[in-house]
C-alpha cells in the first residue's frame, strides 16, 4: 500500500463529516448489511460500507478521491436496513459535500456557501450588484446611448423615435445581465475544469490502488464514448429507478434535470436571437421557444416543490442539512420568481414584474455563480464518476 494510504485519522474531517449530516456515522459496526442491500453497488469492491470504515477512521485522502461516493444515489435502502440506524446514504452525501469543497476553488466561497451565517452576504451582494445596474438602466439610458453608437457591431438607426427608446431600454437591461453572467459562466466553467482534472486523475488512482479496475493509464476518447453510453442512462434516472426505498424521489428529480436542460436551451436560443440576429424580442405566446421556456418553468417549480415536500415529510433530524436547503430554496426560487415575473408582465403589471425579475436575477446569481460549491456541483461529479465506472470496466 502507498504512503498516501497510511495517513493519520483526520479528526477534524470526521467532524465536517458529521456537521454537514453524517452525524450517525459513529453508530456503524461495520456489519456489511449496506452494501449488501445496496441494488446498485458493483460486485467489484461494492459501496458504502468501505466507505463507512473510512469515515469512522477519519481517512480523508481515501474517501476525497473514491469515485464510489458518487456513484452512491442516496436511495436509502441502506439507510432502512441498517440495525444500528448509522444512516450510510447521508454520511455518503456528508462526503460528496466535503469532496466538493475539497475540489472546488477558491476554497473559501466553497466553505462560505455551506455555511448558514454567510447566507445574507450570498444574497445580499448580488442584490447590490442588480440595484445598482437597474438605476443605471434607469437613469443613465441617453447617456450610455451615445457612447453605445460609436460600436458598429449594433444596429442603433430607429424606425421611428418611440420604437428606438424601447429598444434602447431593452438593449442596456440585456447588456448589463450579460455582463454580470457571460464571465460568471466563464468562471464557472473554468473552475469546473480545473477540478475535474484533478478530480478524475484520483479517481483513477484510487481505482488502480484498490483493484476496481484493469485499466492503469486513462484513455480519453475511450472515456469519451463511455460518456455517450452513460448519458441515456442519467436522462433515464435508471439509477434512482433501480432502489426500492424512496421511489418517489425520482419523477421530481426528474422534472428538474429536464426543466434545466429546457431552460438552457431556451436561453442558448435567446442569447444567438439577441446578438446575433438583433431580435430583442418580446416573443409571442405562441412561439415555440416560448412554449418550451414556459413547461420548463413550471416543471420546475412543480419538481422543486415536491423535492421539498419530500424532504419535509422524512425524520425531523433531516431537516438540520443546511446544504439541502440551501440549493432547494434556490432552486425553487428560480422557478417561482421567473414564472410570477412572466405573469405579472402579462397582466402589465409593470412595476410588480419588475420586482420578480430583480428576485429572479438574484435566484439566478445564487445558482449559477455558486454551482461548483454547492450540492448542485454533484451533478458534474457524479456524471464523471459514472462515466469513469462505465470506462473502468466496473462490474
Amino acid at each position: 500500500m502507498t504512503e498516501k494510504y497510511l495517513a493519520q485519522p483526520d479528526l477534524d474531517f470526521i467532524a465536517q463529516i458529521r456537521s454537514l449530516g453524517g452525524g450517525t456515522l459513529k453508530k456503524c459496526y461495520q456489519c456489511a448489511s449496506c452494501s449488501v442491500a445496496c441494488p446498485i453497488a458493483p460486485e467489484n469492491s461494492p459501496f458504502p460500507r468501505k466507505e463507512m470504515i473510512a469515515a469512522s477512521w477519519g481517512l480523508k485522502d481515501r474517501l476525497i478521491s473514491n469515485g464510489d461516493i458518487w456513484l452512491c444515489h442516496q436511495c436509502g435502502d441502506c439507510t432502512d436496513l441498517c440495525p444500528r440506524g448509522a444512516a450510510p446514504g447521508d454520511v455518503l452525501s456528508a462526503v460528496r459535500a466535503a469532496a466538493i469543497t475539497e475540489y472546488a476553488r477558491p476554497k473559501a466561497l466553497a466553505n462560505a456557501v455551506n455555511n448558514p451565517k454567510t447566507l445574507p452576504f450570498l444574497i445580499g451582494i448580488p442584490a447590490i450588484w442588480f440595484a445598482l445596474l437597474a438605476f443605471i438602466t434607469m437613469t443613465a439610458g441617453e447617456t450610455m446611448t451615445k457612447i453605445f453608437e460609436f460600436i458598429p457591431f449594433f444596429d442603433w438607426a430607429p424606425v421611428h423615435e418611440g420604437e428606438h427608446v424601447i429598444a434602447q431600454a431593452d438593449f442596456f437591461s440585456t447588456w448589463f445581465v450579460d455582463l454580470t453572467f457571460v464571465p460568471t459562466a466563464t468562471a464557472v466553467v473554468i473552475i469546473f475544469f480545473l477540478s475535474l482534472r484533478n478530480f478524475l486523475k484520483d479517481i483513477h488512482e484510487n481505482a488502480v490502488l484498490e483493484g476496481k479496475t484493469d485499466k492503469t493509464t486513462l484513455n480519453y476518447k475511450e472515456f469519451f464514448q463511455a460518456l455517450l453510453r452513460v448519458i441515456p442512462i442519467v436522462l433515464k434516472h435508471d439509477k434512482f429507478n433501480e432502489c426500492e426505498s424512496n421511489k418517489d424521489r425520482a419523477t421530481p428529480h426528474m422534472m428538474v434535470l429536464y426543466s434545466f436542460i429546457g431552460l438552457f436551451i431556451v436561453t442558448a436560443i435567446g442569447f444567438i436571437a439577441l446578438y446575433i440576429f438583433q431580435n430583442h424580442g418580446p416573443y409571442s405566446q405562441l412561439n415555440p421557444m416560448k412554449w418550451l421556456a414556459n413547461i420548463s418553468g413550471v416543471a420546475l417549480v412543480i419538481g422543486s416543490g415536491l423535492m421539498i415536500k419530500n424532504r419535509l415529510d422524512k425524520k425531523e433530524e433531516q431537516l438540520t442539512y443546511y446544504k439541502d436547503w440551501f440549493i432547494l430554496g434556490v432552486v425553487f426560487a428560480l422557478g417561482l420568481t421567473g414564472m410570477l415575473t412572466e405573469m405579472t408582465r402579462l397582466a402589465h403589471l409593470e412595476y410588480i414584474s419588475y420586482f420578480f425579475y430583480y428576485l429572479h436575477l438574484i435566484a439566478i446569481f445564487n445558482l449559477f455563480a455558486f454551482l461548483p460549491f454547492s450540492k448542485m456541483a454533484h451533478l458534474v461529479y457524479r456524471l464523471t464518476a459514472m462515466t469513469y465506472a462505465e470506462y473502468s470496466n466496473r462490474e
